[in-house]
């Protein structure tokens, strides 16, 4: 079993130094502490085990170290930057392992510019040897590139000459949409297995600053500073400890505080609740900061992305999710409440961040996504989400038979409006009524009201609102005719129907990039006895199948 839940003292790659307002991340991974058998890692190459280190390491310095204004992402082996995804690792792990660790590291590396974007936490990356394929990768989710000029240390994504494969986590997208680098320059930078080193990679704009070795330390720390200056992160304020989770997995469920799962081996369905907070809720940021990673939506939150990244690397043949929530709607509307009203207070501005980001890999998870919504529910605000998350939704037309429970309702709040957007740039409701804001409109001038089915369906909020007759047969027959398709089908139409509207950075590195990847992992050029992939290192010479396709 992959496990993604570590912290500071159990890395084995990455070291992280504090100095102020300026945290140094170094890499230097140990060699023989890849995630599984038949690799060494050598060259500071990684495997998914280094990046769940530096996912680990980025959540941290935003939630535990406010103080911290810039991260520099540096090497801590000399004259080698990072050599990028290991590549005996890749050609040893299955499909499903190489597509689900590229996916992976492109949330990351996201998670990284979100932290630029948003939370006033710089990352500048100080390249004190070569940064091949993945490791120049790493530097390009950075805001500020800086590259020692020596006689050697260079940059490169030498992937498609050397490994027929795509540099793997967004290095193509981020080369052009982000650093702006000519077509033409980009061309060829990314055919050329050597890369590139000294001005050239200047003037191209494939980094930002050239420095000589004698001077680069003190030039690093003196632009971490600059960088630093310019922040908004609070200078005195604590930060909470980011405290392990509360799990216990079990053959056929795990339990979360918040979040139950429970799996249908045999028909390949995940039923997940979400449980709805108890109790009195804090109110104020200093009650939020006491509460630490037990105030609700952070550890939902936690709790939820911890599921997803189990589920999608170590039950590949649980293909449906069936969504539910359970608990007082009321609660809910509390803590959206607390969160937009304090939503400028830097704690509580990287709980609605952290919300963004966890439903955003739940958006581009390859798994379908139905949401049942019945008595006793609490789709309301944030937990809405998951019901325009999902690829269908089915809500109960009034109240199970012989029961006095209360009918299902759902309830809009501000954190739909724009608190959690897509990787498109656009909230769920506006995707799901693309080009249609008198749509959102209508469902924005039911903020708090609680809608029964009837109103839900008019407003187009759920997919189908069977009464209690129907219910049954028409979710069962839903659930087992999904399971019934091809899984690769699937998974191509979900991503393709999830993300209307505008193209960003993000949705051309998972669309684009993982679709190509993805085709390209499977052919025998990458991957075949005669592969770049299988060759690479043996001193033997790939047999391309010419064909275009």
């Amino acid at each position: 079993m992959i496990e993604f839940n570590t912290q500071p003292e159990q890395y084995q790659h990455w070291s992280l130094e504090l100095d102020g307002p300026v945290a140094t991340l170094k890499l230097g991974v140990n060699e023989d502490g890849g995630l599984q058998p038949g690799y060494k890692l050598k060259l500071n190459s990684y495997d998914l085990g280094v990046d769940i280190e530096l996912h680990d390491a980025v959540q941290r310095l935003r939630f535990e170290h406010p103080e911290v204004r810039t991260v520099v992402l540096t090497s801590a082996m000399e004259k080698v930057f990072c050599a990028g995804a290991n590549i005996t690792m890749l050609g040893l792990s299955t499909h499903a392992h190489k597509v689900n660790f590229c996916k992976f590291t492109n949330e990351t590396r996201n998670s990284i510019e979100d932290a630029t974007s948003f939370s006033g936490q710089t990352y500048i990356s100080a390249i004190n040897g070569t940064a091949a394929g993945g490791g120049y990768e790493l530097a390009l989710a950075s805001d500020y590139i800086i590259l020692v000029d020596d006689s050697s240390s260079a940059i490169s994504l030498p992937e498609v000459p050397l490994l027929a494969v795509l540099p793997g986590t967004g290095g193509l997208t981020r080369v052009v949409d982000k650093r702006k680098v000519r077509r033409d320059h980009a061309d060829y930078f990314c055919t050329v297995t050597e890369g590139m080193r000294g001005k050239r990679a200047v003037k191209w704009k494939l980094i930002d600053e050239l420095i000589p070795r004698s001077k680069f330390i003190e030039k690093v720390k003196e632009r971490a500073l600059e960088f630093a200056q310019k922040s908004s992160r609070p200078e005195n304020e604590k930060g909470i400890i980011l405290t392990p989770l509360n799990r216990k997995i079990e053959e056929d469920r795990i339990i979360y505080d918040h979040l139950s799962i429970e799996f249908e081996r045999q028909s390949g369905i995940v039923n997940l609740t979400v449980h709805a907070p108890e109790g009195d809720l804090p109110s104020t940021p200093e009650s939020i900061q006491a509460a630490g990673a037990n105030y609700w939506p952070l550890a939902m939150a936690r709790e939820l992305d911890d599921a997803i990244m189990h589920l999608s690397f170590n039950e590949l043949e649980l293909g449906t999710w069936v969504l539910r929530t359970k608990g007082d709607a009321d609660q809910l509307l509390t803590v959206d409440q607390t969160l937009i009203q304090h939503q400028e207070h830097w704690l509580v501005r990287e709980i609605i961040l952290n919300l963004k980001r966890v439903f955003k890999r739940l958006d581009l998870v390859a798994r379908s996504l139905v949401a049942l919504i019945e008595p006793g529910s609490c789709f309301t605000g944030t937990l809405l989400e998951l019901v325009l998350a999902a690829d269908r939704s089915y809500m109960l037309d009034g109240t199970f038979e012989d029961t006095d429970e209360v009918p299902a309702i759902l309830r809009p709040t501000e954190m739909n409006f724009g608190a959690l957007p897509m990787c498109n740039d656009l909230t769920r409701l506006q995707t799901r009524f693309i080009d249609d804001a008198e749509n959102v409109e209508n469902v924005r001038n039911e903020i708090s009201n609680n809608l029964d089915a009837a109103t839900a369906d008019e407003l187009g909020l759920v997919t189908f609102i069977p009464d209690d007759i129907d219910w049954e047969d028409e979710v069962r027959i839903a659930v087992e005719e999904r399971a019934s398709f091809s899984p690769d089908a699937l998974t191509g139409m979900e991503a393709s129907l999830r993300f209307a509207g505008p193209e960003t950075l993000e949705t051309k590195i998972f669309g684009r990039l993982t679709a190509w990847q993805n085709w390209i992992f499977q052919r025998p050029n990458a991957v075949g006895e005669e592969g770049a992939l299988k060759l690479y290192g043996s001193g033997k010479q790939s047999n391309y199948d010419k064909k275009r396709v």
